[in-house]
């Protein structure tokens, strides 16, 4: 029998190879400085451990950077409000289950009804933020700058500046676990909207079209496509990711806290898309490489923070070791290397 040979350029060309080895590469300096890394126990009926955190600290990265991935690639821009977004949804739920009252212990009203008119609301925003960009033709960091720079203050107007409480435990089950599930909520809801947008990414035409209208709308519209339309959903759909992350930070703390729900998560969703391979100029998306690359960053932060670094030097490191990340994943680099290679192999040559 002829053995099998592994095509390692095949392998290095794949588009995941990078996100991955990117993430490998945090996780073993993580394993390297932290050697209970990997350990997993459960303490009070629930998964405890640095692996656990992190994918389930990732989960609001993950459903956001699934909304990001889907406007980079149809608009070549980014949405900057989803922070913002979150923090709406998160005040327009406890608003409701409150009854408009700063804590309480039984809800004002039924949860799916609380839940459903958030998430309405943050569909609402991402629709407002496709009507700039797709129908007005704004540039898309312009256009979801106004909700960036208002969205935490309509939360504050929601929840007259306070913090809104809800000591009740069924809300605190989206951010926590149901039952006697030891595998925390969140991850399964992450899980979920990975599943749900990724059929329909595959079962329709929209991942084809979407990518279509990124790398070329003019030549989009003459085969019949609608770049409007497909750029409209795309910002809709990013919205209403960020809702459903609001639900889930919301849960967590079993409250609505408008000034740091979603602070800066919307910096990390742009990177996770951009450590996933994608081009935020445009074109075609890998949606598994922007998850990977969510968890990357999650990764690197939980690190940080169990190395010592206090989160306000956080961002410092982060940046270095993104810029490092980013940059082994150009594609001018590696034809730096390449023509590097082609000079050292032609010198030997001659020698």
């Amino acid at each position: 029998m002829k053995e099998k040979k592994i095509d390692i350029k095949k392998i290095t060309g794949h588009h995941l190879f990078m996100p991955l080895l990117c993430l490998a590469i945090v996780l073993l300096v993580s394993v390297s400085y932290t050697h209970s890394f990997f350990v997993i126990t459960i303490k009070n009926g629930i998964l405890y451990g640095y692996m656990i955190d992190i994918i389930n600290r990732a989960s609001e990265l993950v459903i956001l950077s699934i909304g990001m991935t889907l406007v980079a690639s149809s608009s070549g821009g980014t949405d900057i409000s989803v922070g913002s977004i979150m923090a709406v949804t998160a005040a327009v739920v406890t608003y409701i289950c409150a009854g408009g009252q700063q804590a309480v212990t039984s809800l004002a009203a039924p949860l799916i009804i609380a839940i459903l008119a958030g998430l309405l609301v943050s569909l609402i925003c991402g629709i407002w933020n496709g009507f700039l960009v797709a129908q007005l033709g704004v540039q898309p960091m312009v256009a979801t700058l106004i909700l960036y720079t208002a969205g935490r203050g309509i939360a504050q107007l929601i929840t007259g500046g306070q913090n809104t409480y809800i000591r009740v435990d069924s809300y605190k089950v989206l951010g926590s676990k149901i039952g006697i599930c030891p595998v925390p909520t969140p991850i399964f809801i992450a899980i979920l909207m990975i599943v749900i947008v990724s059929l329909i990414l595959k079962k329709t035409a929209l991942g084809t079209y979407i990518q279509t209208v990124g790398i070329n709308a003019k030549a989009a519209k003459l085969v019949g496509l609608k770049p409007v339309t497909i750029r409209f959903l795309t910002y809709a759909i990013c919205g209403l990711m960020a809702g459903i992350a609001g639900v889930v930070a919301s849960s967590r703390i079993y409250s609505c806290d408008a000034n740091n729900i979603g602070l800066n998560i919307e910096l990390d969703a742009i990177l996770a898309v951009a450590l996933g391979g994608n081009s935020l100029a445009g074109g075609k998306f890998s949606l598994a490489g922007s998850i990977i690359g969510a968890y990357t960053i999650q990764a690197l932060t939980t690190t940080l923070y169990s190395m010592g670094v206090s989160a306000d030097v956080l961002p410092v490191y982060k940046a270095i070791v993104v810029v490092i990340i980013v940059s082994l994943q150009s594609p001018e680099l590696k034809k730096m290397f390449f023509r590097l290679k082609s000079r050292i192999g032609s010198g030997k040559e001659a020698a």
